[in-house]
């Protein structure tokens, strides 16, 4: 099914339970620039999502990864190149009903890799995490410590992301050197919604 016909995408449940101890991949986990002309499967891609910011409590909302007072400011944008059942585009994480929301048709990596000082594997890899942070969630209770709160959390999204893609057979390649302003104004992401961290997803090379 593709993302133009329906407004959001139910991803496959996740799994519990992998073949690859948490030992195995923090020890195999390494950052790849260099990525192969191969796709992903939508499960590979729900269960990465899952990883970064999924809910983990039955029947609750606590998620994937530690926040602070609960408050979870971070947004999930997969930009996505070659994923099976998934068309080019710009997608919106949804964690509580774990579904993908269609942002913007077409391949916006190349553009996402020039604003990430054109490196190149950003616009090669089939898939891109941007995570996005609205500050005000935190800082509204923590107020200024609030902020260093954020940057914690999308450090601990981030590592999730990279050992699940371990698991998975995959590599990840995090990005810290890019120009805000224009990652925003590439994904067109709303004004609150604030770039931290960009990670590039795909089998090795």
């Amino acid at each position: 099914m593709f993302a133009t016909s329906i407004k959001k995408i139910k991803l496959p449940p996740p799994s519990f339970k992998g073949e690859l101890s948490v030992e195995e991949a923090i020890k195999k986990r390494r950052s790849q620039r260099s990525f192969l002309d191969r796709s992903l499967s939508l499960s590979q891609v729900s269960q990465i999502l899952w990883a970064a910011q999924g809910i983990t409590e039955e029947g609750g909302f606590k998620r994937a990864a530690p926040s602070a007072g609960a408050l979870y400011p971070l947004e999930i944008y997969p930009v996505v190149r070659n994923v099976e059942e998934l068309e080019e585009g710009v997608y919106h994480y949804h964690p509580q009903d774990h579904v993908v929301s269609f942002v913007l048709k077409g391949n916006y990596q190349d553009t996402l890799a020039k604003a990430c000082l054109s490196q190149s594997f950003v616009a090669a890899s089939p898939l891109c995490i941007v995570i996005a942070a609205e500050h005000e969630r935190t800082s509204i209770k923590y107020g200024e410590r609030g902020i260093r709160y954020v940057l914690m959390e999308v450090g601990h999204v981030g590592g999730n992301i990279c050992l699940q893609a371990v698991a998975l057979g995959l590599a990840t390649c995090p990005v810290g050197a890019f120009m805000d302003e224009e990652v925003s104004r590439v994904l067109e992401l709303p004004r609150r919604h604030r770039p931290l961290y960009v990670l590039s997803v795909g089998y090795a090379s």
